[in-house]
């Protein structure tokens, strides 16, 4: 851990519960689908929870609120966003951590979430980040190791001075470490994985513990 100079977060999980998320794809883009076509709240959830497992996780679309407004015909996805907002929670250490992890490293965002919908997410804590990477937005893909190679291509820097932490084993774990990254797999379900994390307070022991600290 001597030759870090940047720590990388997912996002959703990670940084913040998955509430915003549930609420904007389960309830509020359903809402607005039932007044859109007068039906029932129980029947939009249905129909519009099938187009969404018609995409899935795999597609970049799955993340996209904005796309699903406008395959929806819903109108302009803003206020809809807006309307869940108030669910966005970070998880307890997170400003904690983020703050004493800035005094030593640089910190950076690596997600899938649109950049658009990052700046609502992460409106409390943006101002701890150098850079915010959206896969999607900025690179047209999901968590791929080449997204990871595009990261540290940016970031001018070798992967070994990363470190990437991130609830997801495979685009947050296996895909960094395939191109050289040092990757935590975050676990608040408390599993024993190895190299799994309960929390961002272990993070924080680890890489605090005999690094390079930024000037």
């Amino acid at each position: 851990m001597n030759k870090i100079k940047i720590i990388s977060f997912d996002v959703e999980g990670t940084l913040v519960s998955h509430e915003f998320s549930e609420v904007l794809w389960h309830e509020a883009i359903p809402l607005r689908y039932a007044q859109k076509y007068g039906i029932s709240a129980e029947q939009a959830r249905k129909t519009t929870t099938e187009e969404f497992e018609k995409i899935g996780f795999q597609g970049m679309e799955w993340y996209d609120a904005g796309y699903w407004c406008n395959h929806f015909q819903l109108g302009n996805p803003e206020p809809i966003i807006r309307s869940c907002v108030d669910k966005i929670s970070y998880y307890s250490e997170v400003s904690e951590v983020l703050s004493s992890l800035a005094a030593h490293f640089i910190l950076t965002v690596a997600s899938t979430v649109p950049l658009y919908l990052l700046a609502y997410i992460l409106k409390d804590v943006d101002h701890y980040f150098t850079r915010i990477f959206s896969a999607t937005s900025q690179y047209k893909q999901l968590k791929t190791p080449y997204f990871y190679s595009q990261v540290c291509q940016t970031m001018h820097v070798e992967p070994d001075s990363i470190v990437h932490v991130g609830d997801n084993w495979n685009t947050d774990f296996i895909n960094p470490r395939e191109v050289g990254i040092n990757a935590f797999y975050l676990d608040r379900e408390g599993g024993d994985s190895v190299d799994s994390l309960a929390d961002l307070t272990q993070l924080e022991s680890i890489v605090l513990d005999g690094a390079n600290y930024k000037k």
